[in-house]
C-alpha cells in the first residue's frame, strides 16, 4: 500500500508516520510539506491509496487544496487532518469530497481506526461531527469548487499565489516562467473562475476559506 502524508508541520508528520507504520508495516509512505510538493508526488507516482491531506499547507487555502486534489485525483481517498474542530468545518469538507475529517487532537488510536474505516470505504467523523446537522454547500461555494476543479495545477499555484498579494513578475519569479506566461494562465484563470479582474478572481476564490469573513489581501490590478 502507498501512503502520503501532507503537512507542513514535521511533528505532526512524524506523528502520523508512527500511525500508518505501527498498523500498515509495509506501507510505502510519501511526504508533502507544501501543496508544489504534494501536487509533485501526486504526478510522480500512481495513485496511492490515501492521502492525509492538512488544510493549512503553504500554497493552499481553506478547502482550495481539497477541492483541487479531488478533482485530479478522483478515485484517491483524501482524509483531512486539521486543527479546526468545528463540525460545520468537517461537514464542509466532506460536502467537498473528503472521505474523513481527523482533529489533530485525535488519539493515535482513532487515528488508526478512522484510517482503517475510510481504507474499507466508509466515511468518518468524529463524534462531535457525527450529532451535527448535515452541511450542504452555499450555492456561491458550490459555484466556485466547480469552477476551481477546472485549473490545472500550474493555473492553481498561480491563483494562490495571486490570493497571496503577489504581482505577475514575482509569480513568474517563484515559478521559474516568463512573466507572458503568466499573464496568458491568468487570462484562463478569469474565464474559468467567471471573473473580469484579479480581485474577483480572489474574492470567488475566498469562499472556499474555512472563515469566508476573513479579510481579503489587497490585489494590485495589472494590465
Amino acid at each position: 500500500m502507498q501512503f502520503v502524508i501532507a503537512d507542513d508541520h514535521p511533528l505532526f508528520r512524524d506523528a502520523l508516520r508512527r500511525v500508518v507504520a505501527s498498523h500498515y508495516p509495509d506501507a510505502e509512505l510519501l511526504e508533502a510539506d507544501s501543496t508544489s510538493s504534494l501536487q509533485a508526488l501526486l504526478t510522480a507516482h500512481d495513485t496511492p491509496d490515501l492521502l492525509l491531506l492538512d488544510l493549512h499547507m503553504p500554497g493552499a487555502s481553506g478547502f482550495s487544496g481539497l477541492v483541487h486534489v479531488r478533482a485530479h485525483y478522483p478515485s484517491l481517498p483524501v482524509i483531512v487532518v486539521s486543527g479546526n474542530e468545528e463540525p460545520g468545518v468537517m461537514r464542509r469538507a466532506i460536502a467537498h469530497g473528503a472521505s474523513g475529517y481527523i482533529p489533530k487532537s485525535t488519539s493515535l488510536a482513532d487515528m488508526a481506526a478512522a484510517i482503517q474505516q475510510v481504507l474499507d470505504g466508509d466515511v468518518w467523523l468524529p463524534p462531535s461531527a457525527r450529532a451535527a446537522q448535515s452541511v450542504a454547500l452555499a450555492p456561491d461555494e458550490a459555484d466556485i469548487a466547480r469552477r476551481v476543479r477546472d485549473l490545472t495545477p500550474q493555473q492553481f499555484r498561480v491563483l494562490m499565489m495571486l490570493a497571496d498579494g503577489l504581482l505577475n513578475k514575482q509569480i513568474a519569479y517563484e515559478l521559474g516562467v516568463s512573466e507572458a506566461t503568466i499573464k496568458a494562465h491568468m487570462t484562463a484563470i478569469l474565464k474559468k473562475l467567471g471573473a473580469s479582474n484579479r480581485t474577483q478572481a480572489v474574492v470567488a476564490a475566498a469562499r472556499l476559506q474555512l472563515d469566508p469573513s476573513m479579510r481579503i489581501v489587497d490585489v494590485v490590478e495589472e494590465d
